[in-house]
């Protein structure tokens, strides 16, 4: 029961974006730490574009989507969960030491980094609000 639980769609999608906001508040840090460093390229994660595609959000809207609703019919190929991937930025240079780390959008993506953080920890808490109330509301 514990299982069906914690593999719950909501809590997958949640602790796989806190993961990736993690990542990011990692990579910016880093991106920040280097702005001085001759020659240094600046990463970005990626996850949002990752996730869209693994839920299908990416495809045309006119696109059907296959069900199988029998065991018998052929299988839905499953492409696997999408999880954050750091990707260097190699085509720009912001100065003439080919460092391309702006600290204005560094600084930005710090802010709403914390920001996407801070929903997606209120959205897992209330998650595991309502699960425990769930459990607790047998009990009189």
């Amino acid at each position: 029961m514990l299982e069906q639980i914690m593999n719950a769609a909501n809590f997958d999608y949640l602790s796989r974006g806190l993961e990736a906001a993690n990542m990011r508040q990692e990579v910016i840090s880093n991106n920040i730490a280097n702005v001085n460093t001759p020659h240094f390229k600046r990463s970005a994660v990626n996850f949002e574009d990752l996730l869209a595609k693994e839920l299908h959000l990416d495809d045309e809207p006119m696109k059907v989507a296959i069900v199988r609703t029998h065991d018998r019919h052929l299988p839905i190929p499953m492409h696997g969960k999408a999880h954050a991937v750091i990707e260097e930025d190699n085509t720009t240079t912001m100065r003439v030491d080919d460092n391309n780390v702006d600290i204005d959008i560094e600084m930005a993506g710090l802010a709403k980094n914390h920001m996407y953080y801070n929903a997606m920890t209120t959205q897992l808490g209330g998650f595991m609000t309502d699960l425990k109330n769930v459990i607790t509301s047998g009990q009189t």
